[in-house]
């Protein structure tokens, strides 16, 4: 394929960054994502997310459909670039990357842009850790059309690669709002007329038993240190998952798929 574009090596500024982005190891205020691949484009296009840096390799796409996506993408890029087959293949993680790699802006969420209905969906992430588990989380929140991620005692940047891949790239698309204190976050859902349940597998109420009428937010907590003491402290129920093997309980981003469909299946959207 025949692009006009400026050939640039490992050296390059723009380089540096999407290994920094790949590897997660440099500060990203601005909210940065790297992605690669045919798949992580065409989410990110079906998304409108703004691409800052295209880097297109041309010796290694093959398929007509990643000729077209690259074509759009030095379109609709801010800056794009040619790279060798050498430097993809520095930069990337995968065994074929289609010879598309950008570098995206994440969606930045605030309060005020969510808007709930008369029945409403939110699961509250506290303090998970490990990012494929939050990236799980958001990906089955796609699934069952919940409306909005509410993060408190983050652990883990929201850029980190594989969050984007665990979330299958939902994570440029699920609503997610980041609080400092988990207290502002309660009063921001209790504002809101949240019934609030806690995953909590010393709770007394099974989850198939809870009321998920009107607005309703789960919170699930780190699976090291679980649900922080503020959530408790506001007298929330809790809600368990029967274990009826030898563990005690699920990984967090399974339970955290068992409830969101129990909820959504009982306010009638599963």
């Amino acid at each position: 394929m025949d692009l006009d574009l400026q050939q640039i090596g490992l050296s390059h500024p723009r380089i540096k960054q999407i290994v920094d982005l790949q590897r997660n190891t440099a500060s990203n205020r601005a909210g940065m994502l790297g992605v690669e691949g045919l798949w992580a484009h065409n989410v990110v296009r079906e998304t409108g997310t703004q691409v800052a840096v295209f880097l297109c390799c041309p010796e290694a796409i093959y398929s007509d459909e990643a000729k077209l996506r690259a074509t759009q993408l030095v379109d609709i890029a801010e800056a794009s670039y040619r790279i060798s087959e050498k430097t993809l293949a520095r930069i990337t993680e995968r065994d074929k990357p289609d010879g598309l790699v950008s570098i995206v802006r994440m969606p930045n969420w605030q309060r005020g842009d969510i808007e709930f209905g008369e029945t409403a969906l939110v699961l509250v992430a506290d303090g998970l850790e490990i990012p494929g588990n939050l990236g799980t989380v958001l990906r089955t929140m796609d699934g069952v059309a919940a409306d909005c991620m509410v993060l408190t005692n983050r652990r883990t940047r929201m850029s980190h690669p594989k969050v984007f891949r665990g979330s299958h790239g939902m994570s440029l698309s699920v609503p997610t709002v980041d609080f400092d204190e988990v207290t502002e976050a309660i009063d921001w859902l209790a504002g809101h007329d949240f019934t609030v349940y806690l995953a909590d597998t010393e709770s007394a109420v099974d989850y198939r038993m809870a009321d998920y009428s009107g607005r309703v937010a789960m919170v699930v907590g780190s699976e090291r240190y679980g649900i922080s003491r503020p959530w408790y402290e506001r007298g929330y129920g809790g809600i368990f998952i029967p274990m009826l093997g030898r563990a005690d309980s699920l990984n967090v981003s399974v339970s955290a798929s068992v409830l969101l469909y129990q909820a959504r299946a009982a306010q009638g959207g599963a």
